[in-house]
């Protein structure tokens, strides 16, 4: 029920959107009728004299609307991210940002004039394509192979974290219509869906290319924030499915912290991986958010329910008591994907209880995380160590979770051995480790160094980890996560009341 109440509080939102959009439409419509109905407005009874008149008017009219007309759609047009954006931070709904950002936001808004001038050679608007066309596109294909690729070239926006590139983008996809043919998901949700998809398939000539057709049907615009490739077996289909991607016609806007060149960096394989960096450059303009502000961290400070110590389980569990009230806690089971589930030792009331090591020393990625926070609004989480070496493979798993967790806007609760700096302070880049001062002697080396972790993708992964882990434990983020699931509540008992 949690699950489906979200669904509809995300379509209403659509709704919103298109209301705006029709609203827009609605003053174009008044537009034209004054004029048309203009020379409407006179009755003589001569006809000679209402013809002279008529044209004259008509004349008259046709030059005034003509100007006015063009001024009123430079109003009623002015729409996109770059227009949301201003209105705002004059609202004060956002802090102004910065020149990187402003930046950003004028290739944003470039890319949405493009994409609008376009929209139908793009294929955009779900209804204007039929649906038997659609339904047989990928047979039609393999009789008649062809290329298609969009008029429109992409975006692949990347920076440092907390430089607003997900709420960038964001403004950017909330400002189109929503019968267009567009989807916003997380880079961890849209490879599970690939991967889930191909294993349906499972027989088909080219699993992929069938894969790639159901995405593009469903989507032409595509947004996919947070791309990042950890996995070889991501990285190893990456460039075939996008190449049936964009020649499909899909158009994808993309947020990564990383550059192009630096994805998937020291990768098993990575010279199979090169010709998709090669791809993406040919399909999307590439551009840096060059801003150093994380503006996560600018959020209040608040210990809130991050507690660093050791033998902190008992306040844990008194915390976690606490938020689920009443209720009583058990085991329960969640399902994830292709008849997986993942045990949950305690749960109620929307809370889920977990130690570090069933949660991220056991084989669990993205798929149960995501299982996992469709039931659950709000993780305790016991025990979470500092990382190093030995732990490396944990690391990766909790900055999954924290990913996760950050997406669906959920709740942390933990106890931690130390900040979310000193957490991740043994994990570097190659570059840091280079830069790293020599020591005086080998035995210091051997005694220091140890547990240090060399590591590209963790070494880039850790700073959007700290900064999301500063934000999810500021007074601002716990009170929107009560305010939202306070309406979650409020919905949830008018859908029983209806029922009932």
């Amino acid at each position: 029920m949690r699950a489906a109440v979200r669904s509809v509080r995300n379509l209403r939102s659509a709704f919103g959107h298109q209301r705006n959009s029709n609203s827009t439409a609605f003053v174009r419509r008044r537009i034209h009728l004054i004029e048309s109905n203009s020379i409407s407005v006179y009755r003589l009874p001569d006809n000679a004299e209402i013809y002279r008149i008529l044209l004259r008017t008509f004349s008259m009219s046709k030059a005034f609307s003509t100007d006015a007309a063009a001024k009123v759609n430079i109003t009623v047009n002015r729409t996109g991210p770059l227009v949301e954006y201003e209105r705002r931070t004059a609202a004060g709904e956002l802090v102004d940002g910065d020149a990187c950002q402003v930046g950003t936001l004028k290739e944003l808004q470039r890319l949405y004039d493009e994409i609008f001038e376009s929209a139908d050679a793009c294929g955009l608007d779900r209804y204007a394509v039929p649906e038997k066309i659609v339904r047989n596109r990928w047979f039609w294909s393999r009789l008649m192979p062809q290329s298609s690729y969009a008029p429109v070239k992409g975006l692949y926006l990347y920076g440092g974290v907390g430089t607003g590139k997900t709420m960038l983008m964001d403004l950017f996809f909330d400002q189109l219509p929503c019968n267009w043919r567009k989807k916003r998901i997380h880079f961890h949700d849209f490879m599970l869906n690939v991967h889930s998809c191909l294993q349906r398939h499972k027989g088909v000539t080219d699993p992929l290319e069938v894969v790639a057709g159901e995405i593009s049907d469903e989507a032409i615009l595509l947004c996919l924030d947070e791309f990042m490739v950890t996995d070889v077996a991501d990285a190893l289909i990456l460039n075939r499915l996008f190449r049936y991607l964009f020649s499909n016609g899909i158009i994808l806007v993309a947020t990564s912290n990383r550059a192009p060149h630096n994805l998937y960096e020291g990768g098993l394989q990575r010279d199979l991986f090169l010709p998709f960096i090669a791809t993406l450059k040919e399909r999307c303009v590439v551009h840096e958010i060059g801003s150093a502000v994380d503006y996560r961290k600018l959020t209040s400070e608040e210990q809130g329910f991050y507690f660093i110590g050791k033998d902190l389980s008992s306040l844990l569990k008194e915390k976690f008591q606490h938020l689920i009230s009443e209720y009583i806690a058990s085991p329960q089971v969640v399902e994830v994907v292709m008849g997986r589930t993942l045990q949950v030792p305690l749960g109620a009331n929307g809370c889920a209880y977990f130690s570090f090591e069933e949660l991220c020393e056991k084989p669990l990625g993205a798929a149960d995380y995501l299982g996992l926070f469709k039931n659950f609004h709000t993780l305790a989480l016991e025990g979470v160590p500092k990382f190093g070496l030995h732990n490396r493979t944990a690391a990766y798993r909790f900055v999954t979770l924290v990913d996760v967790m950050y997406e669906n806007r959920s709740r942390l609760l933990c106890t931690a051995e130390g900040s979310p700096q000193e957490l991740f302070e043994n994990i570097v880049t190659v570059s840091d480790a280079r830069q790293m001062a020599p020591r005086t002697s080998s035995r210091s080396r051997r005694n220091d160094d140890s547990d240090l972790c060399v590591d590209n993708e963790l070494g880039f992964a850790k700073e959007r980890t700290i900064s999301r882990l500063t934000e999810m434990n500021s007074k601002e983020y716990l009170e929107q996560h009560a305010e939202e699931e306070r309406q979650l509540s409020q919905e949830l008992a008018n859908a029983d009341a209806v029922q009932a």
